[in-house]
């Protein structure tokens, strides 16, 4: 059985600037870590291969020092991993993302089972994992927050969904999206870490994947286009009022329905 986790590297803090007129994080010169969410599929993963002898690969998106969170999921365990990295990939939103990781995965795997964190600290979108799905043509399900069984040809899960509990088959090859706590992420092993130091991350970029058109990839790619980027503004202006009890209950009424609150 092969699994294929999809792991990204996202900012360290929340204190991040964003370029005005693309509307893109400028990451450069910021701390970076592994996506935390990304660390419960690490660790789904690794539980599925220590109970069915499965081999365990990884694949991120990124500048080249993205690499790092390829070697923090081979400390807690996986078997190899890749990274897409490419300056006409920039700027993607979760459309274009999603379709240079699932072109990745063409190049790179043959995926039996394709596991996700449920969404990124810095998107929130919780839409790149489906898409993925969508873009290789593979039932998918998100959600998931315990693996019921893992069978020759599928594999049944539990998902959390707004209203419901719902327990799925699906078929292989397919995709799932795990929420957190499925299980504990385990810490990185330095003994892992020794082993592994050397262990080769190839690097794609554009001219490697099957669909070389740039129109595709990056912020060419992307539909979704941020118009303004601006910090909430702050009304720190204050009124005291003095009065009878009745009459400033009547204050507040008018000043809320002033402000179209009521």
């Amino acid at each position: 059985m092969e699994i294929l986790v999809c792991v990204k590297q996202v900012p360290e803090t929340s204190e991040v600037e964003v370029d005005e007129k693309t509307g893109v994080l400028k990451r450069d010169g910021i701390d970076s870590k592994t996506n935390p969410y990304d660390l419960f599929a690490i660790e789904t993963a690794l539980r599925i291969k220590e109970d069915k002898q499965a081999k365990v690969s990884v694949l991120s998106m990124g500048p080249p020092q993205a690499a790092e969170v390829i070697k923090e999921a081979f400390m807690m365990g996986a078997d190899d991993g890749a990274l897409l990295t490419d300056r006409r990939f920039a700027g993607a939103d979760v459309l274009a993302t999603a379709y240079t990781l699932s072109q990745g995965i063409k190049k790179v795997a043959n995926p039996d089972l394709i596991i996700c964190g449920k969404m990124t600290t810095d998107g929130d979108t919780a839409q790149v994992g489906p898409e993925i799905a969508e873009f290789l043509n593979i039932p998918h399900v998100a959600n998931v927050r315990r693996i019921i069984q893992i069978k020759e040809k599928s594999i049944v899960v539990e998902m959390d969904m707004p209203y419901t509990i719902e327990i799925a088959e699906i078929q292989y090859p397919c995709l799932i999206t795990v929420d957190k706590d499925i299980y504990q992420p385990r810490l990185p092993s330095f003994k892992k870490k020794l082993e592994t130091k050397d262990r080769e991350i190839p690097f794609y970029g554009l001219d490697d994947l099957d669909d070389k058109d740039e129109m595709h990839y990056g912020l060419n790619g992307s539909p979704t286009q941020v118009k303004r980027v601006f910090p909430p503004e702050a009304n720190t202006t204050h009124e005291k009022w003095k009065g009878s009890g009745e009459e400033l209950a009547d204050r507040v009424f008018n000043k809320l329905k002033e402000l179209k609150f009521v």
